[in-house]
């Protein structure tokens, strides 16, 4: 199976490389479409996810075409990921802007330790290596790839700019760590976790399961949690947003961690509400409580 992940790999790393950048919007256009009408399967949890948390906000018209965006988004980040291997600080930042930079600076020279909490949105491939290029040392929580030859390869890209991978089995020694040595540590917090990892917040108004990691970590290293998202904005730019720091200290002990998960599901909500297509709908957010609109 390795072969076959390689082989369409590098097929599709020399169209990128071949096409001129008009037809490679309409590739990555086109690959998008295809898969809209072939994954019948991840796009029927799509516009169950959309249903949850749009219920009669939206039309079915609507979230139709929220989830053909979503595609067509994913294919565009896809081949972004592709040019982005082996590229420069300098090309990286020419792709971003930041807004609200002045939060992380702040958090920088505040010489606390920081967590960037940040979802499975937007380009987020991109985000950490425009976070490593502008501000320095990063280190990242992520699970390897199940594809041993693909992981090589994703790993070869995360890595850029003194990237550091964090294995997310076992992760806490690792975090520590590059807490304590003042490396900014990304953790992506959006996705449902098995019951004995997470705690009940509310998202969307509805109940959900999320990871505490990050709050446990900050409570463990008086660390700052920054929300924080990358998203294309309307100068057809992709834009990083910084929210207003976590500060866990600022709550009661025995409701901090609590309260600063809420407070990242609120951020991550809020960012999905302003971009909706940019989210990745594909996996199944509310299975815990909710099984049963994904069958």
């Amino acid at each position: 199976m390795d072969k076959i992940y390689l082989i369409l790999f590098y097929t599709l790393w020399f169209i990128v490389k071949i096409l001129p950048k008009f037809a490679l919007k309409g590739f990555s256009n086109l690959i998008g479409i295809l898969a809209f009408y072939i994954d019948k399967k991840h796009k029927k949890i799509v516009l169950a996810n959309l249903d949850m948390c749009f219920e009669n906000t939206l039309t079915k018209e609507e979230k139709l075409k929220i989830t053909k965006n979503t595609y067509r988004n994913f294919a565009r980040f896809g081949i972004d990921f592709i040019k982005n291997q082996n590229s420069t600080k300098d090309k990286i930042l020419n792709k971003v802007v930041f807004k609200n930079e002045e939060i992380f600076i702040n958090a920088l020279n505040s010489d606390r330790p920081i967590i960037v909490q940040t979802a499975h949105f937007g380009n987020w491939e991109l985000f950490s290596l425009a976070i490593a290029a502008k501000f320095g040392p990063v280190s990242i929580v992520g699970r390897a790839l199940d594809s041993k030859s693909m992981d090589k390869i994703l790993v070869k890209n995360r890595t850029q700019f003194n990237i550091e991978l964090i294995e997310k089995s076992g992760a806490a020694k690792g975090v520590l760590k590059a807490l304590k040595n003042k490396r900014a540590v990304g953790i992506l917090t959006d996705q449902n976790t098995a019951k004995k990892d997470g705690i009940k917040i509310s998202f969307f108004n509805k109940k959900a399961l999320h990871t505490p990691a990050a709050s446990i970590f900050a409570q463990k290293t008086n660390a700052l949690i920054i929300p924080a998202f990358i998203y294309k904005n309307s100068n057809k730019k992709e834009e990083i947003y910084f929210f207003e720091p976590i500060d866990i200290k600022k709550f009661d002990k025995n409701e901090a961690i609590l309260k600063a998960t809420q407070l990242q599901a609120d951020a991550t909500e809020k960012i999905i509400r302003f971009k909706p297509d940019e989210y990745f709908w594909f996996h199944k957010r509310f299975k815990h409580f909710y099984k049963e609109i994904y069958e």
